[in-house]
């Protein structure tokens, strides 16, 4: 609930510098918090810090996603609006994990597994995925699997 009270007082005084985007943005926080408090049937007790950066992390994936569509449709004035707003977000989020230390929870994974093929990378996520989950994008744990498994096979 740390992190909620922060997101409070950051609200405030984004409100008292009138800091109109800063506001916007932590409002639409809010309200994502606000509706999955609903979804999960949290209303009354509120959601712990893990989901709420949860929530956070959903939201800079969606401005992301943006950016990238924005950028490939010529709108660059639009994807420089989703980025200012990601990184009001990334201030909450915590540092991820290093490309190293995943790596090394993959290389584990991999030694589980045996000796597996790039079709197993399904297998391998599964293993890997509830140490790592939360600690890095799914995205990037995904790609370096993947990079991981095709070594393995070209070996």
């Amino acid at each position: 609930m740390e992190l909620t009270a922060q997101l409070r007082t950051d609200l405030k005084s984004a409100m008292q510098a009138g800091d109109q985007k800063r506001t916007s943005v932590l409002r639409m926080i809010f309200s994502a918090i606000k509706n999955k408090e609903i979804e999960e049937h949290k209303k009354d007790i509120g959601l712990g810090d893990e989901e709420v950066i949860a929530v956070i992390r959903r939201e800079a994936k969606k401005r992301k996603d943006a950016v990238a569509e924005y950028e490939k449709a010529g709108r660059p004035e639009l994807a420089e609006s989703e980025k200012e707003e990601l990184a009001m977000l990334d201030i909450y989020l915590p540092q991820e994990i290093s490309d190293d230390e995943i790596m090394r929870a993959i290389n584990d994974g991999i030694h589980q597994l045996g000796s597996p093929s790039e079709k197993d990378t399904g297998a391998l996520m599964k293993i890997i995925m509830p140490s790592l989950k939360g600690r890095a994008s799914g995205d990037r744990i995904t790609k370096l699997a993947k990079d991981a498994l095709a070594g393995q096979a070209s070996v």
